[in-house]
């Protein structure tokens, strides 16, 4: 029989160490060693979706149910004129879906019809397989991990501040919220010491990596990047892109990225779907992107030749 403890979750395996799931010590042995103790490591983020209110539990319940995210002919228009047209697209648990387009295609307001900052006008936007319009639009947000350009940070916030901020609006305990935002510095490859530091005090890529932190704070399973190195030198863009691809592997979130530079998409995407005067031209594996015979396809394919 394998011995455990019981949690929120349900069983899980008794630390190798011995060390009781309610002890101070297991606290401190889940911080330092959490490559090693699968129940530390499992028990301490049990502790932290109980505390914030279960939506990151209730949002990975459904990864075996459904895409993440799907837009069922979801039209957005403004004065009559279509922002977004007649849109048909999904996005599974684990995948990256790259949003092509030029400017004014559609794209972010597009991501924008996800996280409810806009409804549709028609059709439906669905999140595990809820409509948006039947969600509380606080509780949504708050279970979708959002970066945008240079970060989007509060420039009076600290990092840490700036990192902790929709765990303390969930009340996490404090010592949970510590302990989250160094996993995630150290998770986007930034030195704690950092934490104390203003937005103004950090170079634009540190800013980028603050931005990615934030969002992965409260462990959301979906992640929506509004060309977030855009703003970035070329080396550092190159640097984030690669990171960011490498850290996707690792989280294994449903991921839609939004770009104008097809080098990025096919370096990070799994599928690629290319917009443009708000409708979906083409949505293609990124292996199969670059073979297309879409006439737009092609021109874009040529013009990062």
């Amino acid at each position: 029989m394998i011995s455990g403890v019981q949690s929120s979750a349900g069983i899980l395996p008794a630390c190798p160490e011995g060390v009781s799931p309610s002890a101070r010590r297991h606290e401190e042995h889940s911080r330092v060693d959490t490559g090693t103790c699968f129940s530390c490591t499992q028990w301490r983020r049990d502790a932290a979706t109980t505390a914030a209110g279960t939506a990151a539990l209730l949002m990975t319940s459904f990864a075996s149910d459904g895409p993440a995210i799907t837009f069922d002919r979801a039209s957005f228009r403004v004065n009559g004129r279509a922002l977004v047209h007649d849109l048909t697209l999904s996005v599974n648990h684990g995948e990256t879906l790259v949003l092509l387009g030029r400017s004014g295609s559609g794209k972010t307001t597009s991501l924008k019809l996800i996280n409810r900052l806009l409804v549709p006008s028609s059709g439906e936007v669905r999140v595990n397989g809820k409509s948006t319009s039947d969600w509380d639009p606080i509780r949504l947000r708050r279970s979708i991990g959002y970066v945008i350009q240079d970060g989007g940070l509060f420039p009076h916030f600290t990092v840490a501040r700036n990192i902790a901020l929709v765990p303390q609006i969930e009340n996490w305990p404090q010592e949970k919220i510590g302990a989250r935002v160094q996993e995630v510095l150290a998770l986007v490859g930034l030195s704690p010491d950092l934490a104390d530091r203003y937005p103004q005090q950090l170079s634009g890529g540190q800013r980028q990596r603050v931005g990615v932190a934030r969002a992965l704070a409260a462990d959301p399973p979906i992640l929506l990047l509004d060309e977030p190195f855009g703003a970035l030198d070329p080396i550092t863009r190159s640097e984030m892109q690669k990171e960011f691809r490498d850290l996707q592997q690792r989280m294994g979130r449903a991921v839609i990225f939004v770009t104008h530079d097809l080098r990025e998409a096919l370096l990070l995407a799994d599928r690629v779907a290319l917009m443009e005067d708000g409708r979906l031209i083409a949505n293609l594996p990124v292996t199969e992107f670059p073979h297309s015979r879409e006439p737009l396809v092609r021109a874009y394919v040529e013009a990062f030749s």
